[in-house]
């Protein structure tokens, strides 16, 4: 009956407490009223069967309504409706760097690194509502996948067509990869600018020094996040192509320049990362989402409508009706 109502000043609802010792003040008061004539016949007198003395009760019941009405206006309800309206105010411009060198077909995580990879990044993608991303991928070389942009279809889509491919140049070079990162971040006027850069693989090709490319993300005030990916020891992974053209496994020796990948996240002011199976590198995008926060302020609209007035209407509309009754219709019985 109440539902979605609130009562401002519910204290007032005890005073409901007087409609019973109204009932039984009634009850003893209409007993010493009442009159009592003994007489040895009724002959001689004319009897009626009119009822409405009967109901004379029905002026007191409408008083009593009338008063529990008041004493629930009193109590003042209303209801609310609450909107909200939020504004981000500290935006997060984040670009991921993720190796798509041969190494990252290795089955150590399922069902491979890369797939792995893409399926996390892409929940890590969709809990990032407020912030702009980009994409770049990088091998022996390195290029922009998709410039950072609000629109998390677009990466999302781009993220998915990631894929081996022999067209780039083959190799690790994780300087370019950062460098290109860096390219796309240095411009932005966002608060906070984070790259996270993904690699299995050491350092083995490219023209730019990691270490450089690091002392330009400082430069530029960018934070990067490093994730070495794959087990520790062996691992099957690609080691050649067959004459028609499909990879060939076999087991070699996990190489991750970890203490590259260390030094990048220490001078940067991120942190390094290794992911040895699936669940770890779910978590580790999961602690990346917590650190990573984007500040949103929520502002609060509440619009409130009173509904004591009807109450209040309907309560004088019982005792007008009393009113009339007892000086009416009643008027000979009390």
């Amino acid at each position: 009956m109440f539902e979605g109502i609130d009562f401002v000043n519910k204290e007032f609802f005890w005073l409901l407490l007087t409609l019973p010792l109204a009932i039984l003040w009634y009850i003893l008061k209409h007993k010493k009223q009442t009159a009592e004539l003994k007489i040895s016949s009724l002959k001689g007198f004319k009897i009626t069967n009119s009822t409405l003395p009967k109901f004379k009760h029905a002026l007191f019941v409408l008083r009593l309504l009338a008063l529990a009405l008041l004493i629930t206006a009193l109590a003042r309800p209303q209801t609310v409706d609450v909107s909200t309206k939020t504004k981000t105010t500290r935006g997060i411009d984040i670009v991921m760097s993720i190796d798509v060198s041969a190494s990252m077909l290795a089955k150590d995580l399922a069902p491979n690194r890369l797939d792995a990879l893409k399926e996390v990044a892409s929940e890590f993608i969709k809990g990032r509502p407020n912030d702009r991303i980009g994409l770049v991928e990088y091998a022996g070389e390195s290029y922009t996948k998709t410039p950072i942009t609000s629109d998390k279809a677009i990466v999302l889509r781009s993220l998915n067509d990631i894929k081996y491919n022999t067209v780039i140049e083959g190799g690790t070079a994780i300087g370019m990869g950062l460098a290109t990162a860096v390219n796309r971040l240095k411009d932005s006027k966002a608060k906070s600018r984070i790259i996270i850069l993904l690699t299995d693989g050491v350092n083995n090709s490219g023209f730019i020094d990691p270490k450089i490319a690091s002392e330009l993300a400082v430069e530029y005030g960018i934070k990067v996040y490093t994730i070495g990916l794959g087990t520790n020891g062996m691992a099957l992974s690609p080691v050649s192509i067959d004459a028609r053209g499909e990879l060939q496994y076999a087991r070699v020796q996990v190489e991750i320049d970890e203490a590259l990948l260390k030094e990048i996240a220490k001078v940067t002011g991120g942190l390094y990362f290794r992911a040895t199976n699936n669940q770890k590198l779910e978590e580790i995008y999961n602690e990346i989402n917590k650190l990573e926060k984007t500040e949103i302020e929520e502002f609060k609209y509440s619009n409130y409508e009173e509904l004591y007035r009807p109450l209040v209407l309907l309560a004088l509309g019982l005792l007008l009706l009393e009113f009339l009754l007892r000086h009416t219709l009643f008027r000979s019985f009390v």
